[in-house]
């Protein structure tokens, strides 16, 4: 079994990859800057010129692209190649807001699973593995990333998409899988109807599960390596940038290596836009250097991460993004604290005995902000006694006061109450009405 899926890349010297990238970055900004008037317009009010990004030294004088400059270009306003070079389109699974779309050239397809198989082999899969996708196949483009890539590899892949959870499990049952793709919510979601159907861990040959697409927590990895009996990775990626696999775990899981041949990643300061040194904590930025159809210079990610360079054990020396601790437009602000659904999630799953389903409503009553988190109860809990429920929502209260430094009301629920989610879970309900 390889180790890597191209090493050269995955091993390259900090000196080659930063020579790469620079010759990358000036020919996709002079290709932008005639392809796309969106992009000259903006090098234009910058004073920019291609002329001016010799290498990646010069990325700093480019101007940033956020998230409403791909809504007002809908739909092809930011394309850079003509439409019949376009073999495939896909758009943000976003529910405000125009959706964003994104396309791919028959060139960009081939990155796009070459990207993912560096990250299926990183989680030891190979040809010989039985691929089991239950990402969502259509316009999000986590199904189609992981079916690339697993197809690239030589992978049986097993399109089943999300839905009809009992028979997901019947197939990875029979089928025999040993490596699955979806949100980690829903993986906990397959190991619960698991268990209502009698099936054990043992019963099944999944060896392995790479999971992305929503954030979530060391803690929450662990529930689902116990309960599943797998080795649980994650991946990371943009329907914006191209997709699942920008970013990839090894077997060290101190991190995500980022595939910098592809994709030229910095950090900043949110307030400022000032870049960041390796180790501080910033939004996450990214240039993309190889697309064609789609190639986006400093897109603002609002990811909220640390990049490290220090030496990994699995030899690979792409750098390192640790585990996004949330995003700033994801970030509450309740009370004047800030909170990430993230550190919720961390201190009910470190307390035991506790469902990994969970829902955080926010209101605001009399101009002060009301915080509830209602959490779902396991069936032991829901037949303790009124006492010992209540023993626990206060050691909760406790718990999430003392990480947070903000109290919140604590309603435990009865199990199967909240519900789940086949693809990226909806963890808050904010009734403030903020932005009307």
């Amino acid at each position: 079994m390889s180790k890597y899926w191209n090493e050269s890349m995955e091993c390259a010297k900090l000196h080659e990859m930063r020579a790469l990238q620079s010759c990358r970055l000036s020919q996709t900004v002079r290709r932008v800057y005639e392809k796309v008037p969106f992009y000259r317009d903006k090098m234009i009010a910058a004073g920019v010129t291609p002329d001016d990004i010799k290498g990646i030294e010069d990325l700093h004088k480019l101007p940033f692209v956020v998230k409403q400059d791909l809504r007002d270009t809908y739909p092809y306003g930011l394309f850079a190649v003509p439409m019949d070079q376009v073999v495939e389109l896909h758009a943000s699974s976003g529910t405000t807001g125009k959706q964003i779309v994104v396309g791919y050239t028959k060139s960009d397809i081939d990155i796009w699973a070459e990207c993912v198989a560096r990250a299926l082999t990183a989680a030891h899969a190979d040809k010989n593995d039985f691929m089991h996708v239950s990402y969502g196949y259509g316009l999000f483009t986590g199904g189609f990333g992981i079916h690339y890539g697993s197809e690239k590899i030589g992978m049986t892949t097993i399109p089943v998409s999300v839905g009809n959870t009992a028979r997901q499990v019947n197939i990875i049952k029979d089928f025999g899988s040993t490596v699955i793709c979806c949100t980690p919510s829903y993986a906990l979601f397959i190991a619960e109807t698991m268990q209502e159907m009698g099936i054990k861990k043992e019963d099944i040959k999944l060896k392995a599960g790479i999971f992305g697409a929503e954030p979530w927590t060391e803690e929450m990895r662990r529930d689902i390596e116990n309960k599943l009996g797998i080795k649980a990775y994650d991946i990371y990626g943009l329907t914006e940038v191209i997709g699942p696999g920008v970013a990839f775990e090894c077997d060290e899981q101190t991190g995500m290596h980022i595939n910098e041949d592809h994709f030229i990643v910095e950090t900043i300061d949110p307030d400022t836009g000032e870049v960041l040194p390796e180790g501080e904590e910033g939004e996450l930025v990214f240039t993309c250097v190889t697309k064609e159809a789609f190639p986006l210079i400093k897109y603002r990610t609002r990811d909220i991460g640390v990049l490290s360079r220090e030496k990994c054990s699995c030899g690979r020396t792409l750098v390192k993004m640790l585990k996004p601790r949330g995003r700033s437009d994801d970030m509450l602000i309740i009370r004047g604290v800030n909170v990430f659904p993230s550190q919720v999630e961390s201190v009910l799953l470190s307390m035991g005995n506790t469902s990994p389903y969970y829902q955080l409503i926010v209101g605001r009553e009399n101009n002060t902000d009301t915080f509830e988190i209602k959490v779902e109860m396991t069936p032991e809990m829901f037949s303790d006694t009124v006492k010992s429920i209540e023993e626990k929502e206060h050691a909760i209260k406790a718990a999430i006061e003392s990480t947070l430094g903000i109290s919140a009301k604590i309603t435990l629920v009865e199990p199967k109450s909240l519900r789940r989610f086949e693809g990226k879970a909806v963890r808050v309900i904010d009734n403030r009405k903020l932005h009307d």
